[in-house]
């Protein structure tokens, strides 16, 4: 009987360990395709600075050389934004893709709890189903706190891309 509660506890320490390795993969692999942006932006900026550096230096008369600055300037501003755009959505898109995984872990992993209380106090002469009430009261209510939380912060992250766009343009 101890055997089985502790496979049952090693069954859902597994799942969690799983969920946090899943979680982990999505964090590196973002943070990978982030940088990745970031590097190919700066190199393209460096590589428009230094073309825009000869086209200046060549210019026959003051207002050629302004108007190179002048888009050069606006080129740069654009790239940038467009990046950070990028980025925003990429960040969006985790943060939505957490909410799920996480989410999906406190309903599941509720559950398998909840489960395996239940075994364990079938095992016991006295089995009180008000505990057992009691417990899955307190999951749903921290599932669904979490889950105002996830959708309060989405909301907010997406208000805010919103208006970086709009002020991009």
């Amino acid at each position: 009987m101890a055997t089985n509660k502790q496979e049952q506890f090693n069954e859902l320490q597994k799942k969690n360990l799983e969920a946090a390795m899943r979680l982990a993969q999505l964090s590196i692999e973002n943070s990978q395709r982030i940088m990745e942006i970031q590097v190919n932006t700066a190199k393209n900026l460096f590589e428009e600075g230094v073309e825009n550096a000869k086209a200046i230096t060549a210019a026959k008369d003051p207002k050629q050389a302004l108007e190179l600055r002048t888009n050069y300037a606006q080129t740069t501003t654009e790239k940038m934004l467009a990046c950070a755009r990028e980025i925003a959505e990429i960040t969006s898109k985790t943060q939505a893709e957490f909410g799920k995984l996480v989410g999906e872990q406190l309903s599941t992993g509720g559950t398998d709890m909840f489960e395996a209380m239940q075994k364990m106090f079938k095992g016991m002469p006295i089995a009180d189903q008000n505990a057992l009430g009691a417990m899955q009261a307190a999951m749903d209510t921290t599932r669904a706190a979490f889950e105002q939380m996830t959708k309060a912060s989405t909301e907010a992250f997406q208000s805010f891309t919103k208006a970086g766009t709009k002020q991009g343009k």
